[in-house]
C-alpha cells in the first residue's frame, strides 16, 4: 500500500453534536422537501435561469435532471423522513412520478449525457421502494423490472473505453466515445452495488470496465484524476488531493465494494481525516456560479456530493471508528444548512436546492450514533 495514501492531515476535534440538533436539522430539511414538492409528484425544473446556465440542451438534459432530482429526493424522504401521513404521501406522489417517467429518459443528444446520474440514482431510488413496499409483491416486481432497465441502459450509455461520463465531446458515437469519469463511474458503482438487494444484478463485464477504468485514474496517494485524459496531467490542480478531496470518496467506496482490497479501513480514514482538514478547499468553491473557477479548480456541486458519500465510507468502517468522523460530519453540515432548511453548493436551474438538502440528508442520518450501521 502506498506510503502517500496512508497519510495526511488529521483534523481538529470538534464536539460532538446534541442529537436533537441533528434532530432538528433533518426535520426542517424535510419540510423543506416537501413545500418544494411539484404538483405532479416530482422535484426540480428548469426555471431559474441566469447569466451563465450548465448546458443542458432540451427536453433530454432536463428529463434526465428532473428523474434524477427527483430520485434523490424520494431515497431522502425515505431514510431520513419521520414516518407522518404527510412524508408518506409525499414519497407515494414522488413513486408515482418516478414510475411513469423515469422509463422516457435517454441521452439527450449526441454529446449530453446526463442520464447517466438518471440511472444510477434511480437505481439507489428504486431499491429504497422496494423495500419499503415489502407486502406489494406486484409493485416489487414492477420496481425490479424498471432496475434492470436502468442497468440496460447502462449498458448501453457505457462508455467505449469503460465506465460512464456526461459529456462525449470527441466523436458523438452510439457507444459513447467520451473519456469516462472517475466520479460517475464510482457514482454508478455505488448503485449497481446497492441493486443486489433486490437481486438485480449488473453484467460482471460492466462491472470490471468500470473498476478498470476508475484504477487508471487512480493516482498513487489516492486523488483520482476528474476524467480518463486527465491522468496525462496528474499534477493538474484538480487532480491534486485538494481536487479529489470529493471524488476519492466515492471512488474510494466503489472501489471497496467491489472487491479492491487496496481500499482497506486505514485508506477509508486517511481519506475522511482528509476530507475534515481540508474542507475549506471544497467549501470555497461552494456557491460560486462558475464550475471549476475556486482552487484546485473545484466546482461547487462537488460539495454536498462528497459529503454524501463521506457518510457512506464511514458505514464501512468498525463501530468504534465511526463516532469521531460522525461528528466532523455533522459539524460541517449543521452551519451550512440555510434559514428555509435547504442545503446548496451551486445554482443549478431549479435543481440545486433540492438535491443539496437530499445529499445532506442523507448524511445526517448516518451522523447518528445510536443508529450507525
Amino acid at each position: 500500500e502506498p506510503r502517500l495514501a496512508v497519510s495526511g492531515p488529521r483534523p481538529n476535534p470538534v464536539p460532538t453534536p446534541k442529537p436533537e440538533a441533528i434532530d432538528e436539522a433533518i426535520e426542517r430539511g424535510v419540510e423543506f422537501l416537501l413545500a418544494r414538492q411539484n404538483k405532479d409528484g416530482s422535484w426540480g425544473s428548469a426555471r431559474n435561469t441566469k447569466g451563465l446556465n450548465i448546458y443542458a440542451p432540451v427536453p433530454g438534459a432536463h428529463q434526465a435532471f428532473r428523474s434524477a432530482v427527483t430520485s434523490l429526493c424520494i431515497s431522502a424522504l425515505i431514510e431520513a423522513g419521520p414516518g407522518s401521513d404527510e412524508v408518506s404521501e409525499a414519497i407515494d406522489r414522488g413513486e408515482s412520478w418516478l414510475l411513469e417517467h423515469l422509463p422516457e429518459v435517454r441521452r439527450a443528444t449526441g454529446d449530453a449525457l446526463y442520464n447517466s446520474w438518471t440511472h444510477a440514482y434511480s437505481i439507489q431510488a428504486l431499491v429504497k421502494m422496494f423495500n419499503r413496499h415489502a407486502d406489494d409483491e406486484e409493485l416489487r416486481e414492477k420496481i425490479k423490472r424498471l432496475a434492470e432497465d436502468q442497468i440496460e441502459l447502462l449498458g448501453r450509455y457505457e462508455c467505449v473505453d469503460g465506465g460512464w461520463c456526461y459529456y462525449d465531446f470527441n466523436a458523438h458515437t452510439k457507444k459513447p466515445s467520451g473519456d469516462s469519469v472517475s466520479f460517475v463511474s464510482a457514482t454508478v458503482l455505488v448503485a449497481l452495488d446497492e441493486a443486489k438487494q433486490m437481486g438485480v444484478e449488473a453484467p460482471e463485464r460492466l462491472i470490471d470496465r468500470a473498476t478498470a477504468s476508475i484504477r487508471r485514474q487512480r493516482k498513487p496517494d489516492f486523488s483520482y484524476v476528474y476524467d480518463e485524459y486527465l491522468k496525462y496531467y496528474p499534477m493538474q490542480e484538480i487532480n491534486r488531493p485538494g481536487g479529489s478531496l470529493g471524488r476519492s470518496q466515492a471512488c474510494n467506496l466503489a472501489m471497496r465494494l467491489w472487491g479492491d482490497s487496496e481500499v482497506t479501513d486505514e485508506l477509508l480514514l486517511t481519506w475522511l481525516d482528509r476530507l475534515f482538514a481540508r474542507n475549506l478547499w471544497l467549501d470555497i468553491g461552494r456557491k460560486r456560479p462558475v464550475p471549476h473557477e475556486s482552487w484546485f479548480q473545484v466546482a461547487g456541486y462537488f460539495f454536498y456530493y462528497g459529503h454524501y458519500y463521506a457518510g457512506l465510507c464511514i458505514e464501512q468502517l468498525e463501530p468504534a471508528e465511526r463516532p469521531r468522523l460522525q461528528d466532523q460530519l455533522a459539524h460541517v453540515l449543521l452551519r451550512l444548512q440555510e434559514k428555509d432548511g435547504s442545503w446548496w453548493d451551486y445554482p443549478l436551474y431549479d435543481y440545486h436546492q433540492q438535491y443539496g438538502t437530499a445529499f445532506a440528508l442523507m448524511s445526517l442520518v448516518r451522523c447518528r450514533h445510536e443508529t450507525a450501521q
